[in-house]
Order: C-alpha cells, then structure tokens, then sequence
C-alpha cells in the first residue's frame, strides 16, 4: 500500500534527511556512519537501508535536494517578466541566494564540501544542477551588459565571483551578532553593483 503524505514513513526519512544534514555538517561524510545516523533519529540501523540503500544515496539525495530547492526558490523570486530591469534581477538574485544559504547553513556546507564524495554520474549530475542555476545569473549579467547597464569584461568570471561571494557569507555570518541578514543583504547588493560596474543610484 502506498503511504499517504505525512505518513510515519515519510516523517522518518524527512528525520533521517535533516540528521544525516548535520550530523554531516559537523563530522564530514566519511566520518558518519550509517549506524550512527539511525542511533540519532532513534531507528534500527537496518530500517535506514528501506530508505536509502547505501550511504552514497542518502549523500546524493540530500545534495540534489539542495540544488533543486535553490532552483525552486529563485524561479519563486525571479520577476515574472525576464526581460525586466537587469540591475532589478541582479538584486533579487542575491538577495535571494543569500537568503536561502543563511537559512540552510548545514546544507549548504554539506553541499560544499562533499561533492568530492560522490560517484562520477551521481557528481555530474549535482554539477549540471549548479550549471543551469550559475547560467540563471550569466543571463542576468550579460542582459545587463548588452544593455550598457554593467561594464563586465568577462561574464562567466564576474558570475564566478559573484557567486563566491554570496556564498561565502555563511562562514562568517551569525544572526545574533551585530548585523542582520537584512543588512548583509543589502550591504552585499551594493558591492555586487559596484563589482559590476553598476553603484546604486
């Protein structure tokens, strides 16, 4: 029979997804077992296997879900219209990327670090997931540029660092220190306007 959402089930593998996240996180892939993954969520060690078969799946499951995540929320904040203002795109762009990282910070250093973890087919395809979304911001970048908006002499490298850049706010950011996310934001839209030659008027 199959199971109806919110079945016991599915409340176990979404427990098991958030505790291999940090236990992860905190220890690296390769120094987790799968027995100490289903001691934290208080399962047998053999009902983690009807879930994921091997630990390389549970790995690859919780980075696709992180890239399809991603995706998902920038289609949501991205402006119904794609021909619209490129300074207007850029903006939401990070804003939204740095938005989503803050507030998936385990996942996004699990995401970072363990791709050399995966099998070759299984990291190509996390690979072609980061593609299509670096290709999202390379589209912004280069409307922008045809439209005399930006001065960008390489669009793939801007993309590169601009991306960098929004990501790397989670390894120093702390929501109860002295800035808040709202201030990063907008602090890191206006140094990505000026890496593209665009200040904020």
């Amino acid at each position: 029979m199959a199971r109806t959402t919110g079945s016991d089930g599915e409340k176990t593998e979404a427990a098991l997804r958030e505790a291999a996240v940090n236990l992860i996180a905190r220890f690296g892939y390769e120094a987790v077992t799968m027995r100490q993954l289903a001691h934290e969520v208080g399962v047998q060690a053999a009902a983690l296997y009807r879930y994921f078969p091997t630990k390389e799946d549970l790995l690859f499951t919780l980075l696709k879900e992180h890239m399809d995540a991603l995706q998902s929320a920038w289609a949501n904040a991205e402006p119904a219209n794609s021909t619209q203002d490129p300074k207007l795109r850029l903006g939401l762009f990070v804003e939204n990327h740095i938005r989503f990282h803050v507030a998936r910070r385990a996942a996004t250093h699990v995401s970072n670090m363990e791709l050399r973890s995966l099998s070759r087919d299984r990291l190509s395809t996390i690979l072609r997931l980061r593609g299509a979304y670096e290709k999202e911001l390379r589209a912004i970048l280069r409307d922008g540029a045809e439209q005399g908006l930006f001065a960008i002499e390489d669009v793939a490298l801007t993309a590169i660092a601009i991306i960098q850049m929004i990501t790397g706010v989670i390894v120093w950011f702390r929501p109860d220190e002295r800035l808040s996310v709202d201030q990063v934001t907008r602090t890191y839209h206006t140094m990505t306007m000026r890496l593209v030659g665009a200040p904020e008027s």
